[in-house]
């Protein structure tokens, strides 16, 4: 074993001062930090006190604010009530008055209605008085007229009853039939208004070619005026006839395909190389068998 070998004296004495100087440190550091922490307690407390009345004073001034929007949002719905209760009456006007100006409306409409029905039916009742007197007078100068008409047509008919009695009614060349014969033009006029035959007036020239009257052709060969004596040559059906030495006033008879009753050429006036006379042809124009 080894032996115990004890320390210096001298190292000893030194730590004893430095220990105690350490703990003197130490306790003054204690008591500086002491002293920081009272003081920062000071501090906080102060804050909280500001921070208490500034909170304090934040909650009176909100309270203030609330109760002054609460005053003005009462104000508001007030103004806004007021202001439907307005409208509401404003319309309930309006439509009063709009009633009140339609039935006006109706009023005066009704009015202007009834006047016009009144100038209208005035003015039919006039207009009808006017039309029924102007329908008298009418009627009685028609009726006049239609008594002047009856009188010409009585008048007429004896006139052309007449006539008809002053035709002469001459034999034809076929057949030994007999016709009503046109000396002149009044005559003509007389058989034509009997209406039973088609009349065809003509002034022939002496020529190298058939002239067409009606549906036929006629072709002046010769004339002696002095004798009233004439030759003509029908065209009919693609065929010719010829027909001679004829006098006036002379039915001239021939038969066309299309008809049951013959055709006549009757001449009235016998010139130089020139006739003038009429062809009458049936108005029924019916094929023979």
């Amino acid at each position: 074993m080894s032996e115990y070998t004890p320390a210096p004296a001298g190292n000893s004495d030194i730590k004893v001062p430095i220990l105690i100087g350490a703990v003197v440190a130490l306790l003054g550091a204690n008591i500086y930090l002491y002293t920081q922490i009272d003081h920062l307690k000071g501090d906080l407390g102060e804050f909280q006190k500001n921070m208490q009345t500034e909170v304090a004073g934040l909650k009176e001034s909100t309270a203030v604010s609330t109760q002054t929007a609460r005053r003005s949002l009462t104000t508001l719905k007030d103004e806004l009530d007021q202001a439907r209760r307005a409208q509401s009456m404003a319309v309930g006007q309006a439509k009063i008055e709009a009633q009140k100006h339609a039935e006006d409306l109706a009023k005066r409409v009704a009015a202007e209605q009834a006047r016009q029905t009144a100038a209208v039916k005035t003015e039919l009742t006039e207009s009808l008085s006017n039309v029924e007197k102007a329908a008298t007078t009418k009627i009685s100068e028609v009726s006049t007229e239609v008594g002047a008409v009856k009188t010409d047509v009585a008048n007429t008919k004896t006139e052309l009853d007449k006539t008809v009695t002053d035709l002469k009614r001459v034999r034809g060349d076929l057949d030994g039939t007999s016709s009503l014969v046109a000396t002149n033009g009044k005559e003509l006029d007389t058989l034509k208004r009997l209406g039973e035959r088609n009349y065809f007036e003509f002034n022939l020239n002496k020529s190298k070619e058939p002239r067409r009257i009606g549906d036929v052709a006629l072709l002046l060969k010769k004339t002696d005026p002095k004798r009233n004596k004439f030759t003509i040559e029908v065209v009919a059906d693609d065929k010719k006839v010829e027909k001679k030495d004829r006098n006036i006033n002379e039915p001239i008879q021939f038969y066309v395909s299309k008809a049951r009753q013959p055709y006549e050429v009757v001449v009235n006036e016998v010139r130089k190389d020139q006739i003038v006379g009429y062809l009458a042809s049936p108005k029924v124009q019916t094929s023979r068998n």
